[in-house]
């Protein structure tokens, strides 16, 4: 048995992947420990793992704001304390580092211990935080085909983003019952990611009659914060046939409503296409626009390449709706984007990541029982 210490934390694309990969090695036998933000996302998430050893660590995002700057600054030398103290206590074999901002500190930490160091980055195009420790990492896990100036001759892995057990493919009719939605309608899911994201939820409510009219149903996550509460809305068919809308804050069952969901229109980070692969859901992706280095639209991209949907910028997000009435009803479009989807799937092995990391860990010593982690 390996100990790893994972810092995956700050927004869910990285915590989600950073608890897949948890998942991965506790099948293996092995110990992983994560670290997290304390930020809400990240608690809301884990509350579905208490199974998970996990710690939250002073971290705070890079602001070039004097008074942003100066809390980066104050957050990572507490987090690089507690990640010194972390790393006496546990003696982990390896740190894995998701990118964002709970990745620095604990790197720099476990490269002063002289601990093997692996980063992962999902997107397209590599964040800040990986290019900057590129450099201290023996391991380097990149999607296939995205290069990494800077890296170190050998450390480079091409590898998709690990996805949390949880997300199948599941049975329309189970799905539709689990999430109490109606199932004799169309249904399209609007997304935002784990914060949400406001143009997509004004573009659900300003079209929701007219793809109503159709007989279209929408399923909306608008994100914590912009919702108290699960709201049902009852429009009406030209014909004059009832149709069902639903609106909530959060959804912790994304596996069910990714699965009867005929089509999502989402942002597009790593994480949500990568779970989009697993369940075969096509979708119609408005990258943000303001993501660092556009790596948003960089993997929307290569999404619409691979033949797992289509790519709107959020500037015609006017014209959107015909799109994706026209697209709701096209079932034998909607049938090869599946196979596409299915065939992209194949290809995300979170196993071959683990072998790896395994001898990166190198033999397994004898270990004494794992002290509890601190939080403070």
């Amino acid at each position: 048995m390996s100990r790893f210490l994972i810092a995956c934390g700050g927004t869910g694309g990285h915590l989600a992947p950073g608890i897949a990969l948890a998942e991965g090695l506790v099948a293996r036998g092995h110990e992983p420990h994560l670290l997290i933000s304390r930020k809400q996302v990240d608690s809301r998430l884990v509350e579905k793992y208490p199974w998970l050893k996990l710690a939250r660590i002073p971290a705070a995002p890079l602001s070039l704001h004097p008074v942003g700057f100066a809390r980066f600054l104050w957050h990572q030398s507490a987090g690089f304390a507690f990640g010194l103290e972390q790393l006496r206590q546990l003696r982990p074999d390896v740190v894995v580092g998701f990118g964002g901002f709970t990745t620095a500190s604990i790197v720099l930490a476990a490269r002063i211990r002289r601990i093997p160091v692996a980063l992962h980055e999902a997107n397209r195009v590599p964040g800040r935080a990986v290019r900057l420790l590129s450099r201290f990492a023996h391991r380097i896990y990149l999607p296939a085909g995205v290069r990494l100036s800077g890296a170190r001759g050998g450390t480079v892995r091409p590898q998709g983003l690990p996805v949390r057990s949880e997300f199948q493919r599941i049975a329309r009719a189970a799905a539709l019952e689990a999430l109490a939605i109606e199932p004799a309608r169309r249904l399209v899911a609007v997304l935002g990611g784990s914060q949400g994201a406001t143009p997509l939820n004004d573009w659900a409510e300003r079209h929701l009659e007219a793809l109503a009219q159709e007989g279209v149903q929408v399923f909306c996550v608008s994100g914590p914060g912009k919702r108290t509460s699960r709201e049902e809305r009852t429009l009406r068919t030209r014909e004059g046939g009832v149709v069902k809308s639903y609106f909530v804050p959060f959804c912790d069952r994304m596996s069910e409503l990714l699965s009867c969901a005929d089509v999502v229109v989402s942002r597009a980070g790593a994480g949500t296409l990568a779970e989009l692969a697993r369940t075969g859901t096509p979708a119609v992706l408005v990258p943000f626009p303001h993501a660092a280095d556009n790596h948003q639209a960089a993997n929307a991209q290569f999404f619409e390449q691979q033949g797992g949907g289509m790519v709107v910028d959020q500037r015609y997000l006017g014209n959107l709706h015909k799109e994706v009435e026209e697209l709701v009803f096209n079932d034998w479009l909607l049938r090869k984007f599946r196979d596409n989807l299915e065939r992209m799937d194949q290809e995300n092995s979170l196993e071959t990541m683990i072998d790896d990391l395994q001898s990166l860990a190198g033999p397994a010593a004898p270990r004494r029982p794992s002290p509890a982690l601190h939080s403070s």
